[in-house]
């Protein structure tokens, strides 16, 4: 967790810099041994012209990351994370996992970040018969699962995957808040809402 923190401060002090932020070694990353104030939600507000729910298109979504929701079973919610605003729908966005919400100060400036867990895009384009676009887990050079730090500026809203179930049962014993972690790849569902099927194409 230390080396996550220390990139993403690196990250934030020196913004220019084009390395990945896995690539940048610990070594010369800021060390940060303070505290630290954990939260288990964070909310979203996005303008979403087309719904009309919304006050003047603006909408409100609470994502949530807690060991336990509502004293039973721990939920981790996807986001839609902005990589570059430059570049249109999921071309300009990633997708991640939510792990936690946490926040802590340095030097007189508060960060507000989220652990989070990657999903990589699996090719260049959406699924040509869903015309949705597929990710899978992401991994590290190690095979350990890629794992960040990031800005909650940096998230856009909330996604949601559908597994692809492939040809074999599901087997029983699975619960639905394991699903994140038990499939090989996921459809990022663009008709959930009207403001995804915008922005994830």
């Amino acid at each position: 967790m230390s080396d996550l923190v220390g990139r993403f401060l690196f990250q934030q002090l020196n913004p220019d810099d084009p390395r990945d932020p896995s690539d940048i070694p610990v070594a010369i990353c800021p060390r940060y041994d303070g505290k630290i104030l954990v939260f288990n939600s964070a909310s979203s507000r996005f303008y979403s012209p087309s719904d009309l729910s919304g006050f003047f298109g603006m909408r409100t979504e609470h994502i949530r990351a807690c060991p336990s929701w509502r004293n039973e079973h721990p939920r981790h919610d996807c986001v839609f994370v902005n990589v570059d605003s430059d570049l249109p729908g999921m071309r300009g966005l990633e997708v991640a996992c939510v792990i936690a919400f946490f926040s802590f100060s340095l030097r007189a400036v508060r960060y507000p970040c989220a652990v989070i867990r990657w999903f990589d895009k699996v090719g260049d384009d959406a699924d040509e018969d869903t015309g949705m676009w597929v990710v899978r887990p992401g991994y590290s050079a190690n095979h350990a699962p890629a794992h960040a730090v990031i800005h909650i500026d940096s998230i856009y809203r909330a996604a949601h995957l559908i597994p692809m179930y492939g040809t074999q049962f599901v087997p029983w014993e699975l619960k639905f808040y394991q699903s994140y972690d038990s499939f090989r790849a996921y459809y990022v569902n663009k008709f959930v809402d009207h403001h995804a099927f915008e922005i994830a194409f």
